[in-house]
């Protein structure tokens, strides 16, 4: 031990998926969240919240990461299962356009935590372009089809981030 501190330690990273389950493909991010909890382990750097449709109470553990990425469904006007990933410049565009239910209070949030410095400093949004938000426990096909991509998408960044995230498989958890 040299007594000398970490300049560059890992980047704390918090995978937040939003959405309400009960409105069909509103649910998609809650639901990925949820998946990356189940099915994959990662590092102490990083933390998968079911945000759900939670506003002002995902205040602490987004100002305590460095980089953020959000899961949602979003509307952008294009067709239905079409993935979306904003960075840099285009999120805070992103909620200038009514695009998702939650936007109103992740655009709060991350507006309250600009104001008091701890602004992540970087924002990636993986969304996906829902095609029924209809009552309903079940994606639809077009939405569930494309899932497995946004997935993908979700840990290729965790990847490009210096974190390789771990799949369980059945004999994982009995070492």
């Amino acid at each position: 031990m040299t007594g000398i501190p970490d300049r560059n330690p890992a980047p704390r990273i918090l995978v937040l998926g939003l959405g309400n389950i009960l409105l069909s493909d509103e649910g998609v991010g809650a639901r990925l969240a949820a998946r990356l909890a189940r099915d994959f382990s990662f590092d102490g750097n990083v933390e998968v919240i079911d945000g759900g449709t939670s506003g002002m109470e995902l205040l602490e553990p987004i100002a305590e990461c460095d980089v953020l990425i959000v899961v949602d469904a979003v509307k952008t006007g294009k067709a239905p299962g079409t993935l979306v990933r904003l960075t840099g410049n285009a999120v805070p565009a992103f909620f200038m356009n009514k695009v998702s239910p939650h936007q109103v209070a992740l655009s709060d949030v991350l507006a309250s935590l600009r104001l008091t410095g701890e602004y992540p400093g970087e924002v990636i949004i993986h969304g996906i372009e829902p095609e029924s938000l209809a009552t309903g426990l079940e994606l639809t096909h077009t939405v569930g089809a494309r899932r497995d991509e946004l997935l993908a998408n979700v840990l290729e960044d965790l990847e490009r981030l210096g974190h390789r995230p771990r799949r369980f498989t059945p004999h994982s958890s009995a070492a």
